[in-house]
């Protein structure tokens, strides 16, 4: 189920919201946490139920590993209140070994889940290229993504970590600890909620008029963006991509329309999760920060995906070592977080090459005080150069070969082949719609008001123009074919 669709506009969310307000007010606090939880296991089983038990095995062994970390399963620990532990004291061994266990049985579902398919396909590719006859892996030999697991396994562990390192409190309650895990809002496509920012919120949150209005104006608004922006501008990106052969106007009116597809798409995502949330009391951190206007990959990676940056430097990039062990260490790290931070993403060479080619950036400019080379040239240019860069990336990220995206590179650079399509794809993008939707969007990327400080403050003429544009949006949704969200499949 995703949430740009009819099924969950006019059905889930208004049966969702209805019982779980009722719930709250009958039942308190628990009852409503169960119920959440299990409309959250509706939500994810939807298209797959199969994948709803990996989710499970997943929370049940990090309720575990925090119960342990905390001492809970000491001799009358239960009879007191749940403390934190010492952030800088000192850890016993079964603490050490749980949560060690609880960092590696995520790490290892996601890293069987997401890479087992690209280990056949890196093998047989090996073989191949060796004489005789070569053992290759059957191709039956497949198993399928689950949704969201890249994003629920770090949230999930993030839990072990900050009980361990004395930044929160661990939960006993196994369904409060489900509830923060499964909570649909942001479990297919993040943004990543660390347990540090919602632990509180899970036993002591306002549910306010205030908060439900900013919640639907949020959630409205992302249904604009996904559905009036980041659907027309991937269909120009669809079709320059399929293409045997490119331009170079149409290959980099194909990029661009991908860049613009991909924020808006993601963006979209995070501002609905971010209005679900606050329809049920929570307040989400943001996710983005206009990352389009940044002068330096630097600044970037300050604004895209805050959610993902800020845990791999937490959870990674620090505990590595940071640029505390000298500028040589630093450098790897900063490679290190970023080539993982690719891989993340998919199992590909493509997002090894996009995770290298940011993480060369971060280098280049930690070397000159996190300045990019181009800091003192007027902020327009800083922010062109920028996004070349970013879309000389893209086209990794959104290329499904290598092969593809050296292709694709040299079609915007013009070297492409000439192949007689060319002018086909180009009156296939070049209509006034298309062109329109680039046209608005890179108006709203640049000179936009973000939806976080838009929805700030609602007032009756903002208020008319959310009803105005969700309703135009419903009817563009009703209108067009099923089109998931981009971070599904990550």
């Amino acid at each position: 189920m995703v949430f740009s669709s009819l099924l969950f506009v006019f059905y889930f969310l208004p049966v969702f919201l209805g019982l779980y307000y009722l719930i709250l007010k009958v039942g308190g606090r628990a009852a409503s946490h169960f119920f959440l939880t299990a409309a959250s296991y509706l939500f994810y089983g939807w298209a797959n139920p199969a994948f709803v038990l990996l989710m499970f095995v997943s929370t049940v062994i990090d309720y575990t590993c925090g119960l342990f970390i905390s001492g809970q399963f000491e001799k009358g620990a239960w009879k007191k209140p749940v403390q934190a532990l010492e952030p800088e004291g000192p850890r016993r061994k079964s603490q050490r070994v749980a949560l060690v266990i609880s960092i590696l049985s995520n790490m290892s579902l996601l890293g069987f889940f997401k890479y087992f398919n690209f280990g056949i396909d890196s093998w047989n590719a090996l073989m191949s290229t060796l004489p005789g006859d070569p053992a290759q892996i059957d191709g039956f030999l497949r198993i399928t993504l689950p949704l969201g697991i890249s994003f629920y396994t770090f949230q999930s562990m993030s839990y072990s970590i900050d009980v361990y390192r004395g930044d929160a409190k661990a939960i006993r309650g196994f369904t409060d600890f489900s509830c923060y895990v499964a909570m649909f809002p942001q479990l297919v496509a993040g943004p990543i909620i660390r347990f540090q920012e919602v632990a509180d919120q899970i036993f002591d949150r306002k549910h306010t008029l205030e908060k439900f209005s900013r919640g639907s104006a949020f959630f409205m608004l992302g249904l604009c963006k996904k559905v009036l922006l980041a659907d027309p501008c991937g269909k120009i990106a669809d079709e320059c991509f399929a293409a045997a052969s490119l331009g170079v106007v149409d290959a980099w009116t194909g990029i661009i329309g991908y860049s613009f597809q991909i924020y808006f798409d993601f963006s979209a995502y995070s501002d609905m999760a971010i209005g679900l949330g606050l329809m049920m009391g929570f307040v989400f951190p943001k996710n983005f920060d206009s990352p389009y206007h940044a002068k330096s990959i630097t600044e970037f990676w300050r604004r895209w995906h805050l959610s993902l940056s800020t845990w791999l430097r937490d959870y990674l990039y620090i505990p590595l070592g940071g640029n505390r062990k000298g500028e040589g260490r630093t450098y790897v790290n900063l490679a290190m977080v970023m080539l993982l931070g690719g891989l993340w993403h998919g199992a590909s060479w493509n997002f090894v090459i996009w995770g290298a080619i940011h993480g060369l950036m971060l280098g280049l400019e930690r070397a000159q005080g996190k300045k990019s080379w181009y800091q003192n040239m007027p902020g327009f240019v800083g922010v062109g150069i920028t996004y070349f860069v970013v879309l000389i990336a893209w086209v990794f990220f959104r290329a499904t070969t290598l092969p593809e995206a050296m292709n694709y590179l040299s079609s915007m650079f013009g070297f492409g082949d000439g192949h007689p399509t060319n002018d086909l794809v180009g009156g296939q993008i070049r209509t006034t719609y298309h062109m329109l939707s680039l046209a608005v969007a890179a108006g709203i990327t640049w000179f936009g008001i973000q939806t976080w400080d838009f929805t700030r403050v609602l007032t009756w003429p903002k208020t008319v123009l959310i009803t105005l544009l969700f309703f135009l949006g419903l009817g563009m949704l009703a209108a067009t074919s099923f089109s998931p969200f981009i971070y599904f499949i990550f």
